[in-house]
C-alpha cells in the first residue's frame, strides 16, 4: 500500500529510541524526510545515521528538551532551515515519574505538565500555521493506554495525557477545514526501554524480579505478550499517511486487547 509520503516533511519528537524511533524508521522507509528530536545528542546522532544508512532517508536531528519552550522553538526553526516545511508533526515524550497522588510533588506535578502537555502545545504553536496553509497536515499525538483507562500507580500520566486527548479532540474540530487531521496513539506495555524501566521500578517497589511484572502484565494482555514498537509504528505511519484522510478527531489503541472498554 502506498501510503502517499514521498516528498512530506515529518517531525517526530523524543526519536532517538523506543517508540519514537520506530515511528521514524517506518515513515523514512515510506519516503518521508525527517526531522528527529531527543534530550540526548549522543543518542540522537546515531539514530540518525543509522536511519540514513538503512533507509536511504535525508533526516536532520536536532537535540533539545521540549520541556523547554525556547530548546522546541529552535528545533522547529533549524527543522525548517533545510525542509522549508513540516508536513506531519509526531508528538511524543518520555513518561512521569510514577506514584500516587500523596506521592507526587508540586514540582513533579509541573515537569509532568511542561514534558507532557505544554510541549504538545508549544509543537503544534509551531507547526499547524503552515499546515493550515497549504491545506494539508498531519498532528498525530503518542499518548498512552492511561489515557482511557487508568493504571494504577501512573497519577501523573493519567492525567495529563488525558489533557492531551481533549486538546487534540478540540483542535481537530478547529482544523478539519484546513485538511489538517488530529489523532492520538495509545501505545500499551510494549517492549521498550521506558517499558523495562517501569518494571524495574516496580519490582524495586515491591521487592520482586521484574520478570515478575512483566508476566503480571502479560497475564492481563489477552494477546499474552507485549507489543513490539513496530507493530506501533504500523499503525501511526497509517494515520498520517494520505490514505487517513478522513480519520481526524480520535484516539487509537496499540494494546493487545488490554483495554476493557466495548469502544
Amino acid at each position: 500500500m502506498d501510503l502517499g509520503l514521498k516528498g512530506k516533511v515529518a517531525l517526530v519528537a523524543a526519536a532517538s529510541q523506543g517508540l519514537g524511533r520506530a515511528v521514524a524508521e517506518e515513515l523514512a522507509a515510506e519516503g518521508a524526510a525527517l526531522i528527529l528530536c531527543a534530550r540526548g545528542e549522543e543518542t540522537l546522532n546515531a539514530t540518525c545515521e543509522e536511519i540514513r544508512t538503512q533507509k536511504g532517508a535525508d533526516v536532520l536531528g536536532v537535540a533539545g528538551d521540549l520541556s523547554v519552550s525556547a530548546d522546541v522553538e529552535r528545533i522547529v526553526s533549524k527543522g525548517l532551515e533545510p525542509f522549508g516545511q513540516v508536513d506531519i508533526l509526531i508528538t511524543n515524550s518520555g513518561g512521569p515519574p510514577t506514584g500516587k497522588f500523596e506521592t507526587l510533588s508540586r514540582e513533579n506535578w509541573e515537569e509532568a505538565t511542561r514534558g507532557l502537555l505544554t510541549s504538545v502545545l508549544d509543537l503544534t504553536r509551531l507547526v499547524l500555521p503552515g499546515m493550515k496553509e497549504r491545506r494539508w497536515g498531519r498532528i498525530l499525538n503518542i499518548t498512552s493506554i492511561a489515557a482511557k483507562q487508568p493504571v494504577d500507580n501512573l497519577m501523573l500520566s493519567n492525567s495529563i495525557r488525558s489533557a492531551v486527548t481533549g486538546f487534540a479532540k478540540t483542535l481537530s474540530n478547529e482544523v478539519a477545514e484546513y485538511g489538517v487531521t488530529v489523532n492520538n496513539i495509545m501505545p500499551g506495555y510494549t517492549a521498550t526501554e521506558r517499558v523495562e524501566a517501569l518494571a524495574q521500578t516496580l519490582a524495586e517497589r515491591e521487592g520482586v524480579d521484574a520478570a515478575v511484572i512483566r508476566s503480571r502484565w502479560e497475564s492481563e494482555i489477552p494477546i499474552k505478550r507485549l507489543g513490539t514498537p513496530k507493530e506501533f509504528a504500523a499503525l501511526a505511519a497509517f494515520l498520517v499517511s494520505t490514505r487517513a484522510s478522513y480519520i481526524t478527531g480520535s484516539s487509537f489503541a496499540v494494546d493487545g486487547g488490554w483495554i476493557r472498554s466495548v469502544i
